[in-house]
């Protein structure tokens, strides 16, 4: 039973979290990034799936810093000042886009 209960809270809060990062998106990104199509900046999808949480996080607060970092030339991306809630938000729903990987296809590619 308490399996039960803790996988419930597990996707009521993940729920929340993906609602909270939609939310931070409309309000943050979405003159600049789209989910799965490239605006003037990346789509979450291509972010998602190059980019680790701290990356993440750290190009939200500190782009000028993280570009350098990452090698880029340029960064056009302005610093946000957001809560400890709503970067882990962000994150998390930028997370969600990263595409899904077909275990049995990358077994079948590796014993090529």
């Amino acid at each position: 039973m308490n399996k039960k209960i803790a996988l419930i809270m597990v996707i009521i809060t993940s729920m929340a979290l993906a609602q909270n990062g939609k939310q931070v998106f409309e309000t943050y990104c979405w003159g600049c990034h789209h989910q799965t199509a490239v605006a003037f900046g990346p789509s979450f999808s291509q972010i998602a799936s190059k980019r680790s949480i701290e990356e993440i996080e750290a190009m939200i607060t500190d782009p000028a810093t993280i570009s350098t970092i990452l090698g880029y030339k340029r960064n056009a991306m302005p610093a946000f000042q957001l809560t400890s809630q709503e970067l882990e938000a962000i994150t998390a729903y930028i997370l969600s886009f990263k595409p899904k990987i077909d275990t049995k296809q990358t077994i079948e590619k590796k014993a090529q």
